[in-house]
């Protein structure tokens, strides 16, 4: 199995230290957005050619962890 952060980096000097796709400059939340927007796996590929499945899913794993931190945070 994949670890999540072979394929999701986090480095000052790219975006600002954001989350990023390793080997883009393409931000987890760009993805989750969307996501959200209402975008599918294939057309988020037909925007960004240069990633792949594993990499939106990455992405989507990224955000869970992320939210299972915050978990019992009022929204």
């Amino acid at each position: 199995m994949e670890k999540i952060f072979d394929r999701i980096i986090c480095d000052p000097k790219i975006c600002s230290g954001k989350a990023c796709i390793k080997g883009t400059r393409i931000p987890v939340h760009i993805i989750i957005d969307l996501f959200a927007s209402g975008e599918d796996i294939d057309g988020i590929i037909k925007a960004y050619p240069n990633i792949t499945d594993k990499d939106i899913r990455a992405c989507l794993a990224y955000a869970s962890i992320l939210v299972d931190e915050e978990a019992g945070i009022a929204v």
